[in-house]
């Protein structure tokens, strides 16, 4: 039997739909392994931002429903030769749709997009204790902007510090912000959701917000 035909029609819409995201070029996408126990469907993106690229946005497709897509539509996949200069890595994330087409009812759906973003901070910006507030305002913000409709949304912010001794004493501290959130999407249809993801991963990389059309400049990490 083809294993496309095993894939659920609403799983395969959705992947139709992430496949149609665009993300700023200082963000690169790619397929990440999608964890296996959480669902019985579910495909998982990497996100690193970086302070220059001109890498266009990538969004593949996981796993047997890679099958319904062909390589000409898709010429940024994972595995394809990329022989530009690697910058300053400003943010990382991962972004994960799962899929139960029997529904859960922790979920309050069939679907649910499970997210995680790192990225250091200013240590002024880092000792804020509104910090995780700020990075929850964030997330709400960026899903409101491109009207992704959601519900049953949750998370945890966390501050990391990092202290070097012996040896490697002479390193600075170090301040980090991850938020790991959670929401169920409103329909198959999660477009606006990558989009708004990816906007909240610059976010958090300290990038600007950019009109459409507009170049940003280059940047640097202050840390």
């Amino acid at each position: 039997m083809n294993a496309l035909a095993q894939v659920p029609a609403d799983f395969l819409h959705a992947l139709g739909t992430l496949r149609k995201a665009k993300c700023r070029s200082e963000l690169r996408l790619a397929e990440i392994p999608a964890p296996s126990r959480l669902a019985p469907y579910a495909v998982a993106l990497g996100a690193e931002v970086f302070s220059r690229s001109t890498r266009p946005g990538r969004t593949p497709v996981h796993g047997p429903a890679a099958m319904a897509f062909s390589s000409e539509n898709n010429p940024g996949s994972p595995g394809a030769a990329d022989d530009e200069d690697e910058d300053d890595e400003l943010a990382t994330g991962r972004f994960i749709l799962l899929h139960d087409p029997d529904g859960s009812a922790v979920w309050d759906g069939e679907f649910r997009i499970v997210t995680y973003i790192r990225a250091q901070l200013e240590a002024d910006m880092g000792n804020d204790a509104m910090l995780g507030s700020v990075a929850w305002t964030w997330l709400v913000d960026a899903l409101e902007n491109h009207s992704a409709q959601y519900r049953a949304a949750g998370g945890t912010a966390t501050r990391i510090l990092s202290e070097s001794f012996g040896t490697l004493a002479d390193r600075p501290e170090t301040i980090d912000i991850e938020l790991r959130a959670s929401w169920t999407p409103a329909s198959s249809d999660v477009q606006a959701h990558l989009e708004a993801w990816c906007d909240m991963v610059c976010t958090f990389a300290g990038l600007p917000p950019l009109p459409p059309g507009v170049t940003p400049l280059p940047n640097r990490r202050l840390t």
